[in-house]
């Protein structure tokens, strides 16, 4: 049995969401196909932290912050590093995503009722020149409601036409390949899934109850990476990142499971930079995990000093919070899969935010009270939570405590007494200094000039061995799966593709399976709340698109 729609999405994230409601507000019946069940709505977006880079917006000017489209431009393409043949599109999306951030994009979602915390964070400061990798100034907008409330207004627009039939959902629906009739997609065909009483994120089954077929005049694919499948993200690991860790967490549910990619390849789609991926360094294994070896990332500030797994200190400038992939670069050429944070309890409780709508439950739930319950002595509770239940976590009132703790957690001997002590109090000599040649104590300093880092975010300067302070911390780190950065190449319209650059007819790309955008938009290197923006712009422009035929 067939049915027909005007156009069929595959994937219920964020991106499917903002396609799907953008193509019914234009009056097309819109089909939404996905193989989680309803309470996946959202996608991975759901679970964000909420992060949004906009440029010059209200709450940057009024934190101080100048900024401009041409500072984030130049940002932007010095963290790309945009150097292939491929690059054409990826380069058009970001020059044309950077002007929705610095236009419409706040406006745009302030009339669906989304706001934003006041305080604008500074995320991937980069250390390097000017041109170089890296934020110039805070640019990192946390939504207020996190995820869920990014995700809030267009789950309701969709509900809202799913009342009236314009959208029609299809949870539980597997897409196994797009149906095609003389080159053109037509449809999409596969298995339809048991019903899942799995909860949000956990893995669902996959027992097959039946077939199902749709059509319609384009189909969408808005279904994500490959971040939930280890052995794809070894398989696409670059050489230049070094070799693929043996042992990492993941980031993101199991359905991220890159399925899509192949299928749309098989009916012409181009896959372009495969090899660009964005993983984290800062991994703690979730105690009270909901998918398959999850992990939440640590959101750190400057000060904790980051050791490699023998003890050594990272080089200039792989401070916390500088540079991802750099960091990832240089700890694959230490030869083990983890590094450590060292740091002491006036450290944790300014710095530590922990990744992910459900570890910030003032942000997410909207809660005033509970946000300036931040200000207070003590850190936030779910980071509490880890420090007390979490295996990654060592508390220990003295160096030999906590190097004997260290070598506890991880089973070897490589962190000994005598080489910790070095290095911690060579770097409390220097913080207690007027001047240093520290340039991560240096990189601390200026922080604080920036009013929101000195409220919220960064810890006055202080040695980590100062008794007041404690007591001391050691957190064992994992490279932790998140996203993929190259896709499906797609023009400004979001169509997708062939190997000889014409438009696969019928065929559009939205979301991480795109790249979020062109099949690479970022380039080598985010800049960190450019993946939910990403899927915001580019839904928009598939779902406008396919719209307009």
């Amino acid at each position: 049995m067939s049915d027909a729609s005007d156009v069929i999405i595959v994937g219920a994230g964020l991106a499917g969401l903002v396609a799907a409601a953008e193509a019914a507000d234009a009056g097309r019946t819109v089909t939404v196909v996905d193989q989680e069940g309803p309470q996946s709505l959202g996608g991975q977006a759901f679970w964000s932290f909420g992060g949004l880079f906009l440029v010059d917006s209200p709450e940057q000017r009024r934190m101080g912050i100048k900024d401009s489209a041409e500072l984030a431009w130049q940002d932007w393409t010095g963290s790309a590093g945009f150097d292939r043949p491929e690059d054409h599109w990826p380069r058009q999306w970001a020059r044309a995503y950077v002007d929705f951030a610095a236009g419409e994009k706040r406006a745009w979602l302030h009339a669906m009722g989304v706001r934003f915390f006041p305080v604008v964070g500074w995320a991937e400061r980069g250390g390097y020149t000017a041109q170089g990798h890296g934020n110039s100034v805070p640019r990192f907008h946390i939504t207020w409601g996190t995820g869920p409330g990014i995700c809030e207004p267009f789950v309701a627009r969709v509900l809202d036409h799913a009342k009236t039939g314009r959208i029609i959902m299809k949870f539980r629906h597997r897409v196994d390949g797009l149906t095609m009739h003389d080159g053109v997609v037509t449809g999409v065909h596969g298995a339809r899934l048991t019903r899942s009483t799995a909860r949000r994120g956990e893995s669902s089954s996959r027992e097959v109850t039946g077939d199902f077929e749709l059509s319609a005049g384009a189909v969408i694919v808005s279904s994500g990476g490959i971040g939930g499948d280890q052995d794809l993200v070894r398989a696409a690991w670059p050489d230049r990142l070094g070799t693929p860790p043996e042992h990492m967490i993941t980031g993101v549910p199991a359905h991220v499971d890159g399925r899509m990619l192949a299928l749309t390849e098989a009916a012409g789609g181009r896959v372009i930079n495969r090899d660009r991926m964005w993983h984290y360094v800062e991994g703690i294994k979730n105690w009270d995990p909901v998918w398959p070896a999850h992990g939440i990332r640590i959101l750190p500030g400057p000060s904790s000093l980051w050791l490699d797994a023998t003890g050594d200190r990272l080089p200039v400038p792989l401070f916390p919070g500088f540079d991802t992939l750099g960091t990832l670069t240089h700890l694959r050429t230490t030869g083990h899969d983890y590094s450590w944070f060292v740091l002491n309890q006036a450290i944790i409780e300014k710095e530590f935010a922990l990744s992910g709508s459900e570890q910030n439950p003032d942000l997410t739930g909207r809660s005033v009270k509970g946000v300036f319950g931040r200000l207070k002595k003590g850190a936030t509770a779910p980071v509490e939570a880890f420090k007390r239940n979490g295996e990654d976590f060592v508390v220990a009132q003295t160096l030999a405590e906590l190097a004997a703790g260290m070598n506890a957690v991880t089973g070897d001997t490589l962190i000994t007494e005598a080489a910790l002590r070095s290095v911690v109090e060579a770097r409390d000599r220097e913080v207690v200094n007027t001047f240093t040649k520290d340039l991560q104590i240096t990189a601390m300093r200026g922080a604080r000039n920036y009013l929101g880092d000195k409220l919220i975010r960064v810890a006055t300067p202080g040695p980590i061995l100062d008794p007041a302070a404690g007591p001391l911390i050691a957190v064992r780190l994992h490279v932790i799966t998140r996203k993929t950065l190259g896709g499906l190449e797609t023009d400004l319209s979001g169509r997708v593709l062939s190997d000889g650059g014409a438009p696969v007819p019928g065929l559009y790309a939205a979301g991480e399976v795109a790249g979020f955008g062109g099949g690479g938009v970022h380039g080598y290197r985010s800049l960190e709340g450019t993946f939910l923006g990403g899927c915001l712009f580019s839904g928009r422009q598939a779902g406008r698109a396919a719209a307009a035929g």
